[in-house]
């Protein structure tokens, strides 16, 4: 994302969060749309959510109730052109929550999309480097916990090292765990960093793949080559652009893909173990000048904050005519109008 890119973004963003007229009479399947015409998932998430509750239950964990009521009823405000705009919803906010996760993905994207619009304008000549910095696989729960704990304190860290601190403007840092074929966790931090544009100007400041390597294995403390990869980000859409940054670093810490398998055992021990090893930390965090704008633009907690409005409020709301509501049904097992 240029300039010209990002005074593009602010001039549309708004328009980005309108929603499509909305047909809908009693009895009739809900069909939620956004304005580029895409379907909401909402259906598919709240199937995943049921799953995930009936593995909570099983698991005995007390919050099977709440997860299991969460999006159950979608409340609609239905504006004079016919337009419907979420806006009353209970979400769980469980950290594994097929729906919440959706929702928090939407909202962390939206929110990071405006603060490195705002970045750049603030910093014309800052360029972004995206690291994804990774260590051995663990197994187990306690394991997993205990490196995740580490490696979120080792990227402080290692922004801390001279020659980085004084090229990194600001950084956000992301976690994601994915597991493997054998049963073990491959946990990693994605980390878009806003660098000043002297960074690649010569050698005395300039930071080699090789180097950030071996400043991560310093700041982890390993006693092997840990796996770490360095891409300049682009000005250009598509792969390896700000924009495709901006959402690797903004997705779901874990897929519910590897949770909710055909196989039940596993799903067990891995949502088990992730609901131990995830309590009490974040998925994403912001530092430096991106922390600043975030709180410059006011910007909520995307982890524990409102998560109806996840694709942002329309400025120019118009009158409200009429509530619609949605109801899942579990029988039919879908979301249909009242």
């Amino acid at each position: 994302m240029d300039l010209k890119q990002a005074k593009t973004y602010l001039a549309q963003k708004n328009n980005d969060v309108r929603e499509e007229k909305v047909e809908y009479k009693t009895g009739q399947v809900l069909d939620d749309r956004n304005r580029a015409g895409k379907k909401r998932p909402w259906q598919k998430k709240k199937l995943e959510n049921i799953r995930y509750a009936e593995y909570l239950k099983i698991l005995e964990f007390k919050k099977e109730f709440k997860v299991k009521e969460c999006a159950e009823v979608l409340n609609y405000q239905i504006d004079e052109s016919g337009q419907a705009k979420l806006y009353q919803v209970y979400f769980c906010k469980s950290r594994l929550c097929p729906l919440c996760n959706w929702r928090r993905a939407i909202k962390s994207s939206k929110q990071l999309e405006m603060i490195l619009t705002n970045a750049v304008l603030d910093y014309p000549q800052a360029q972004f480097l995206f690291l994804t910095l990774t260590t051995k696989n663990v197994f187990g729960k306690e394991n997993l916990k205990v490196e995740l704990a580490k490696m979120g304190r080792a990227v402080a860290k290692l922004m801390q090292y001279k020659k980085v601190k004084k090229n990194v403007l600001g950084y956000v840092r992301s976690t994601e765990i994915t597991v493997s074929k054998d049963g073990s966790y491959n946990q990693h931090m994605h980390v878009l960093v806003m660098v000043k544009a002297s960074f690649f100007n010569d050698k005395e400041n300039y930071i080699t793949q090789k180097e950030w390597r071996s400043l991560w294995q310093k700041a982890m403390k390993l006693d092997y080559d840990p796996r770490v990869f360095v891409e300049k980000v682009s000005d250009k859409s598509g792969k390896g652009s700000l924009t495709s940054a901006a959402f690797e670093t903004a997705k779901y810490q874990a897929k519910s893909a590897d949770y909710l398998t055909s196989d039940d055992a596993k799903n067990l021990k891995i949502i088990d173990d992730f609901e131990y090893a995830l309590r009490g930390t974040r998925q994403i965090s912001y530092a430096g000048v991106l922390k600043e704008i975030h709180k410059k633009l006011h910007l909520d907690d995307a982890e524990k904050g409102d998560l109806v409005h996840a694709d942002g409020k329309l400025e120019d709301e118009k009158q409200v005519v009429r509530i619609a509501v949605a109801k899942f049904d579990y029988i039919r097992k879908n979301y249909f109008w009242t």
